[in-house]
């Protein structure tokens, strides 16, 4: 007989090998780890459920977070340190930025002071309410440069939520997307993580990484559980962020 209560799964025992290609694990830098202290507490939580390789990707965002390849690479620096002292081997850290689309990305980009990943992919987000003016025109400049830009936790757009052939728009112009795992854990909302889950179905999504801030976002994301459908949805993602960034 069909059970409408089926088992859900913890998402984390999913994520072994996971490349966790967006966080804001570097100390001291934005919104993220304020220390080297609070960088290793998150590295060790997601170390016991094998996420093990992190792209460090800061905020650049004008007027707020002004951070430069320098004090990027300075806090990038601390941690690897760090790291090395407490001879903790098993962890790869790479440096790289999330850029805000703001009025200073251009000149940012202009002035090859961009963060990219993997030397080809560069991460972008946009305010929450409202898209900036230039926002079509910045992704075609990174293209123009002979980046890919990924646009970071689209899901969290509001100004997209009713429009969603848009981000077909945004895949169909060679934006890749990336959504939070925060997101399906309704970290943000029950809003959010139903867009979220629409757009898994919808086969929108390109990657997927953490986008963790604190501890805090750790304790939900060890407690999320999901529905054996929706991992389904989810676990090509996981592997194509895998490959793409490992």
């Amino acid at each position: 007989m069909f059970s409408f209560f089926q088992k859900k799964i913890f998402l984390i025992d999913h994520l072994y090998g996971l490349v966790d290609m967006h966080n804001h694990i570097l100390p001291g830098i934005d919104d993220g780890a304020k220390t080297v202290e609070d960088s290793i507490n998150l590295i060790k939580g997601f170390s016991e459920f094998g996420v093990t390789n992190f792209v460090c990707t800061p905020h650049i965002m004008h007027n707020y977070y002004p951070n430069t390849p320098e004090t990027i690479q300075n806090s990038f620096n601390l941690l690897e340190k760090e790291l090395q002292q407490q001879g903790i081997d098993n962890v790869s850290i790479r440096a790289a930025a999330e850029h805000m689309i703001d009025d200073n990305f251009e000149e940012i980009l202009e002035t090859n002071n961009i963060m990219p990943i993997k030397g080809k992919y560069v991460l972008v987000e946009t305010p929450f309410l409202a898209p900036p003016l230039n926002l079509e025109r910045c992704l075609e400049k990174v293209k123009s440069k002979g980046f890919f830009p990924i646009l970071a936790h689209p899901e969290r757009y509001l100004f997209l939520h009713n429009k969603l052939e848009k981000y077909f728009h945004y895949k169909n112009q060679n934006t890749k997307l990336q959504m939070n795992l925060m997101s399906l854990c309704e970290f943000y909302g029950s809003k959010i993580a139903d867009v979220s889950f629409k757009l898994l179905r919808k086969g929108t999504i390109d990657y997927i990484a953490s986008d963790i801030h604190n501890s805090k976002q750790l304790v939900s994301l060890k407690e999320f559980k999901v529905s054996r459908k929706n991992l389904d949805y989810l676990m090509p993602i996981v592997e194509r962020t895998i490959d793409t960034f490992y």
